[in-house]
């Protein structure tokens, strides 16, 4: 023990007298260690605490909060009931030993064992003989999270002081300045309100103390070490300003002032403080102030330059309105909402009157953000406002007008929230509205037929505005837009409202409109020979284009689908038989439509039913009567032979078939299976098809001409879930694997290529799959090794797309396929494949190996095949011969521009010298693609790109006169971005470049035009005041 004394008495000589304050740790370890206590060390610090000598008192002051800091949590009760004893008694000591003893405090309020009544004690006696806005930024902030501490774990006894406790804050925050202290500060005013402290008579104190730095106008410092926003602060102040209704009085004269402010800033504070407030506010609270709020908010709405401000104030004119319309209305009180809806109707509902004058839109938004708050709100305005639009409308003669006050009734119908059990607060107008919209449908001017088609829309999203026979009467407007309007912006808004409508009335859409698409589709236009042939062929072109997209839009309920997929498969089968003349375009957006059925349409087992039953296999009878037909006499070709319609037949399917369900998803493998490797045609319709027919074996004399068919194979099969089996996978695999290395057809070799690597994908690990990779892997090399091969094409296209399934799915085994890749850069015939071939690997492919198909596709594959293949491309550069250079310059720019954004910025400082190099190669797309990479990197410029400044500005100077388009557009975008490096770095350039940047203000492209006068401008401000 008198060892233990000694160390004691020691520590405290060196840390008291000697200045040492390392001291401090090693006496908070030996407390912690129980070689003596705190109250030991009190003991020793007598001669410290009583010396007559401030600072001696403060330095032993200092060792024991610096040691409470570390041990507080060891502490008994009755050594903190000392210790606070001790503490209070400090705090009426020498101002110097004021700092110390806060820290001492502040850890004491973290204690778990504070006697009952301590925090009580402590407050009175900080309140009481500290000025806290005396003290330094440290002492202040101890004290700030002293209060946060004790109202964390005593809040009831502080709830006990009442007021005091209030007004104790209130003294103590009073000319707070700095922002890290405001945090702390505006975070303990918030706990006071929210959490229901008595605020007595200093309500207005507090709400004084808390609203002078209201609004937050702090700017954070450059590289602020805090991490202090500015958002930060307003968002606790927001908190605190709003927090309790009691505030109210005070707050809205506040915010009604700084709305008069010419800080835009300011007005955004103040408007979506306003939101908050009122959103916690009743009635009452709100009610004397509602005339000062509402001239303001029409103010900003009227005379705004700023579309955040007015989208602010009327969010606060919407909440305002919620706010009023929660009154509960008694026989004797005023009904707030009533009054207030008044005023807003007093200023702005003759305005709608005038819709020639600018005034009508302001007051429109502010009646649209009222009515769009509440129910009964919206019942008020809708009475006022509805029948005056539709007498204006009914009156106006111009179109101009018309279209005008059709747009305000769209917003106000837009604006009300269409409620199941409530009836619509349009129904008193139903008749005339709907006459309204279906009268502007029967005008010859565009927009306003547009117009009417989204008012359309509109209303029949409330229930029981459109009746049978209006839908109907819509239904047969709609249909006739689309046989003869041939404005496409009609077009497309006729087939948007025709797809919202027939959502919620399908059956009008079943009866009309689909049998008079039908017939316009399969009419014939007028013969050749006459004189006004091509419009009219063009015309009806369109017309049949708009009916397709009109099919798919409204084909979303079951029962439609029903009806329309039928129709676009007569599409295919009258082209096929020549029935009905459909050009090769036509036929691929009827595939189109289909796709696109099949993407939106509800998941049922009825649609399901449709597509597996019907859909698919009507697909795959025309696709095979048309390559039939193809080997037979060389008469008329079918369209359904066109590489464009068998390409949009395969999503059609894979769509359909991601979507089916499990057992009918097997049922579609098993049977296209049995198709492909069998022969089986008997599930397919019109079964008038010879027997043993080969799909994926050569025919008879050198023919391939079936074998484009494996394409739809590939939908069949490669877009399942993974959890269904595809039968005979093996002999299947092999029968694809041989197809795509002998074929001779592109479509074909390439399909089987595809639907080999799909099924290969999903393949689950194991030995089998090693080996099926390794015997693939060995047949495409010693193809591809023999010059003398030739399919040594149909070898390369195989290995790339097993290179890219085994990529997605992170296989070892893609290794040594990447380094294949990259040794075939050097090859003569094959190089410039190659390097394209780096595109395929890393862009996604739109109708296999994705997602949409349940691939197996691992997240961030694209980064890892950067990381682990750059190096490669790098050496592999260096070491090529100059002609073979500029294959592994497409091959790095290929991979590059599909990396994110934000790989690349990290990334291309270590490749820039290639990229740069790569701006020399002849090949457009090489330096299209470099540019683009390029780009993202400008904004903020490495110290290695600044290094090569010349060879940057010199070949991006170059492609401004490049033979392509892009490539001088993305060039100049470039060249702009340069202009804002660092000034004494790009200064010396400036006029190298604007003499540079003459040629293109004159060239034969507005595009690059554009460019080139805002990358001039630029250049021509650089060194300039006010310049770059």
């Amino acid at each position: 023990m008198a060892a233990d004394s000694t160390l004691l008495l020691s520590l405290v000589e060196e840390f008291v007298s000697g200045l040492q304050d390392s001291k401090a740790k090693d006496t908070a370890t030996c407390v912690k260690d129980g070689q003596f206590t705190i109250l030991q060390l009190v003991e020793a610090l007598g001669l410290s605490l009583t010396s007559a000598q401030p600072h001696t008192r403060a330095r032993g002051v200092q060792l024991l909060s610096d040691v409470l800091h570390d041990c507080y949590g060891g502490l008994t009760e009755r050594e903190v009931e000392v210790l606070i004893a001790f503490y209070e008694d400090r705090l009426k000591d020498h101002y110097v030993i004021t700092p110390p003893v806060l820290q001492g405090l502040r850890a004491l309020t973290k204690c778990t064992v504070l006697p009952p009544g301590s925090a009580v004690s402590m407050l009175r006696s900080l309140f009481q003989d500290v000025h806290v806005q005396s003290l330094m930024l440290t002492e202040r902030a101890c004290v700030y999270n002293m209060l946060i501490n004790l109202m964390a774990t005593r809040e009831a006894e502080l709830k006990g002081l009442g007021a005091d406790f209030v007004f104790g804050f209130v003294q103590s925050m009073d000319g707070e300045r700095d922002p890290r202290n405001l945090l702390l500060a505006f975070q303990i005013a918030r706990t006071i309100v929210l959490r229901g402290y008595d605020l007595g008579k200093f309500t207005e104190e507090l709400f004084e103390v808390t609203s002078c730095y209201f609004p937050i106008d702090f700017s954070p410092p450059p590289n602020d070490p805090h991490g202090i926003t500015r958002e930060e602060l307003i968002q606790m102040l927001r908190d605190v300003l709003t927090g309790t209704p009691r505030f109210a009085e005070f707050l809205l004269p506040l915010i009604i002032e700084k709305l008069d402010s010419d800080v835009q800033s300011a007005k955004l504070d103040s408007l979506q403080t306003l939101v908050a407030g009122v959103s916690q506010y009743e009635h009452k609270d709100v009610a004397e102030f509602l005339e000062g709020l509402w001239a303001s908010l029409r103010r900003e709405v009227f005379q705004t330059s700023s579309e955040k401000i007015e989208s602010a104030g009327l969010a606060a004119l919407t909440a305002l309105t919620s706010c009023l319309s929660r009154s509960v209305l008694n026989s004797d009180s005023e009904d707030s909402l009533s009054t207030f809806l008044e005023l807003v109707l007093k200023d702005c509902k003759h305005h709608l009157c005038e819709p020639d004058l600018k005034l009508v839109w302001p007051s429109a938004k502010l009646l649209q953000a009222a009515c769009s708050a509440s129910y009964r709100a919206s019942h008020v305005i809708a009475d006022a406002v509805t029948p005056s639009l539709i007498e204006q409308y009914n009156s106006r003669a111009q179109c101009s007008h018309r279209r005008t006050l059709l747009e305000v009734v769209q917003r106000f119908v837009q604006s009300v929230r269409a409620c199941e059990n409530e009836e619509s607060v349009f129904s008193a107008f139903r008749p005339s509205l709907c006459s309204m919209v279906l009268s502007a449908l029967t005008e010859t001017n565009a927009s306003l037929q547009v117009t009417a088609t989204s008012v359309l829309t509109s209303l029949a999203q409330h229930t029981g505005l459109l009746l049978d026979s209006d839908v109907e009467l819509a239904v047969d407007h709609l249909t006739r837009l689309l046989l003869t309007e041939e404005d496409h912006r009609v077009g497309l808004a006729v087939v948007e409202c025709a797809g919202a409508l027939a959502g919620l009335h399908p059956a009008a859409f079943i009866t009309e409109l689909i049998p008079r698409l039908k017939a316009a589709m399969f009419a014939e236009p007028m013969d050749q020979n006459d004189n006004g042939a091509a419009p009219e062929k063009h015309s009806h072109h369109a017309v049949r284009q708009r009916c397709l997209s009109a099919l798919a839009a409204v084909s979303t309920q079951p029962s439609v689908v029903q009806e329309s997929t039928p129709v676009l498969l007569e599409v295919l089968s009258a082209a096929h038989a020549g029935s009905v003349v459909f050009s090769v375009e036509e036929v691929v957006s009827a595939c189109h439509s289909l796709r696109r059925i099949a993407e939106q349409v509800e998941d049922s087992e009825e649609t399901g039913r449709c597509f597996h039953d019907v859909i698919i296999p009507r697909l795959l009878s025309l696709a095979l009567q048309a390559a039939l037909q193809g080997e037979g006499s060389p008469g008329r070709r079918s369209p359904l032979l066109e590489e464009a319609v068998l390409s949009a037949m395969v999503p059609v399917i894979s769509t359909s078939c991601s979507r089916l369900q499990p057992t009918l998803a097997g049922q579609t493998a098993s049977r296209a299976v049995s198709l492909f490797l069998d022969g089986d045609v008997s599930f397919l319709p019109d079964n008038s098809f010879p027997s043993n027919i080969q799909l994926l074996e050569k025919q008879p004399g050198d023919s391939w001409s079936r074998s484009r068919m494996v394409c739809l194979l590939l939908g069949c099969v490669c877009s399942l879930p993974r959890g269904v089996e595809v039968p005979r996978l093996d002999l299947l695999m092999t029968e694809l694997e041989e197809m795509s290395c002998t074929c001779s057809y592109p479509l074909s070799y390439t399909s089987a290529a595809k639907c080999f690597a799909g099924l290969l994908n999903k393949r689950p690990q194991g030995d089998a799959l090693d080996s099926l990779i390794q015997r693939t892997v060995k047949r495409a090399c010693s193809e591809l090794d023999s010059a003398s091969s030739s399919v040594r094409t149909q070898a390369f296209t195989l290995m790339l797309w097993v290179a890219k399934a085994l990529l997605l799915r992170y296989h070892p085994q893609f290794t040594t396929l990447t380094d294949k890749l990259f040794s075939l850069l050097d090859d003569a015939d094959l190089g410039p494949a190659a390097a394209d071939g780096f595109c395929l690997l890393m862009s996604d492919s739109a109708d296999i190996l994705n997602r949409g198909c349940h691939a197996d596709v691992r997240i961030m594959y694209r980064q890892r095949f950067f990381c682990e293949n750059s190096a490669k491309l790098v050496r592999g550069f260096n070491a090529a011969p100059q002609e073979k250079k500029p294959n592994y310059l497409k091959a790095l720019s290929n991979i590059v521009n599909k990396l994110p954004k934000q790989v690349q910025v990290t990334e291309l400082p270590a490749l820039l010298s290639l990229l740069l190099e790569a701006l020399s190669c002849p090949d457009q797309g090489v330096q299209l693609s470099t540019l683009s990479c390029l780009q993202p990197v400008l904004v903020d410029p490495p110290p290695a790109l600044i290094q090569q400044l010349e060879a940057l500005v010199s070949r991006l100077l170059a492609l401004t006169s490049s033979p392509a388009m892009s490539v001088r557009t993305a060039s100049l975008r470039c060249i702009h971005a340069v202009s804002c490096f660092p000034e004494h770095e790009v200064l010396p350039f400036r006029a190298r470049v604007l003499r540079a940047l003459a040629r293109p203000l004159d060239d034969r492209k507005r595009l690059v035009r554009r460019e080139a006068v805002r990358a001039r401008a630029q250049w021509f401000l650089l060194g300039s005041p006010g310049g770059s």
